[in-house]
């Protein structure tokens, strides 16, 4: 697989991965499946251990993103954002080659493919190498949808799955999870970090807290 130094935060189905160093950590993001789904391969630059965001879709192509060479990373940490399908197809195949340690949110983990090693909720702490990444539960798109958080040297940087996309958040079934999901996003959030703040979503481009935070009375108005 090709993998692009210059990160753009814009990944293509079937298109090369990207890469961003951040220091301690290395992100490498690449679309898989037929809706654009982001997976993330996180490798701490230190030990080479690696923590893979949402098994989506072709785990083939997140083999290949992981590598073949001696200097590979050693994927051992499995997360899934949350129990929609699209984000957990490859699941128990990746887990299979790897023999990764499985984590997402107890309510959303009994609606996942195999058992998960580790449950997480708000608060907690995902370690991997010298990487801690906190974990932030967004309720609404989903009962248990969490969001990883990496407090970087430059930045932080927000991993959030279907919670927070450029434009808004992901689909909600009622008015109280759309209420909810607002809330949680205003608070656990928005009002935690600084506009600079770099948030990777499930789907498509990347941005920061600082151009969506103007639309946050606009998205909780227009009710979805």
């Amino acid at each position: 697989m090709d993998v692009l130094d210059e990160y753009s935060g814009h990944t293509d189905p079937g298109g090369p991965a990207l890469r961003r160093a951040l220091g301690p950590l290395t992100v490498n993001k690449v679309s898989v499946g037929p809706m654009d789904n982001n997976a993330y391969l996180l490798v701490c630059t230190a030990t080479r251990e690696a923590l893979l965001i949402d098994a989506a879709n072709e785990p083939e192509r997140i083999a290949d993103l992981v590598g073949s060479a001696d200097d590979r990373p050693e994927l051992r940490h499995l997360v899934t954002t949350h129990r929609h399908k699209d984000h957990w197809e490859a699941l128990g195949a990746v887990a299979g080659m790897f023999q990764t340690r499985q984590i997402a949110h107890p309510e959303d983990a009994g609606e996942l493919p195999i058992p998960m090693d580790e449950l997480v909720g708000q608060g907690d702490v995902v370690e991997f190498g010298e990487i801690q990444l906190e974990v932030i539960h967004l309720r609404g798109h989903t009962p248990g949808s969490i969001a990883l958080l990496y407090r970087g040297p430059d930045r932080p940087h927000l991993f959030t799955g279907d919670s927070l996309f450029p434009g808004g958040h992901g689909r909600t079934q009622t008015v109280e999870d759309h209420v909810q999901l607002m809330d949680d996003l205003e608070s656990r959030v928005f009002a935690e970090l600084p506009d600079d703040t770099w948030f990777y979503p499930g789907h498509g481009d990347d941005s920061t807290l600082g151009e969506q935070r103007p639309h946050l009375a606009e998205w909780r108005e227009r009710g979805w």
